[in-house]
């Protein structure tokens, strides 16, 4: 793994939420980042599927690794995302967050979320503001 990708993943193991979520980053370069988990019990609503506060904080983190994938600390400033497919125990989900556009102060990003069998569950746009500042 090239050293952006060994940057991003330190950032990923720093993150006690990325934990909590049994989520891990499996593939990391400049504006992309793939982080990947699989539904337990825990991220079970209601209904038996899997919660969207779940599937969110997924591509968060995803777009949150992409964001910060350049050395330069980046903070959300706006995010969407649309549920397409349920998700059960058992399934592995792969998010993988791609670079749009980035300019000095302003970049948008863009996360698939899908199963291992490549279904998609949901989509995310993001867009964050890139401080002066370098990740420490």
């Amino acid at each position: 793994m090239n050293d952006i990708g060994k940057r991003v993943k330190g950032l990923a193991a720093r993150d006690a939420f990325v934990a909590y979520l049994g989520a891990e980053c499996v593939d990391a370069g400049p504006g992309m980042a793939v982080v990947r988990m699989t539904v337990g019990e825990q991220h079970v609503n209601f209904n038996g599927t899997c919660h969207g506060g779940v599937l969110f904080s997924l591509a968060d983190t995803a777009f949150g690794l992409a964001s910060n994938s350049h050395g330069r600390v980046a903070a959300a400033v706006g995010a969407h995302i649309g549920f397409t497919a349920p998700v059960r125990v058992g399934d592995t989900l792969i998010a993988t967050a791609t670079e749009l556009s980035r300019s000095n102060r302003i970049g948008t990003y863009r996360v698939d979320v899908r199963t291992s069998d490549d279904a998609t569950v949901a989509t995310f746009t993001g867009t964050v503001y890139i401080a002066e500042r370098e990740h420490p």
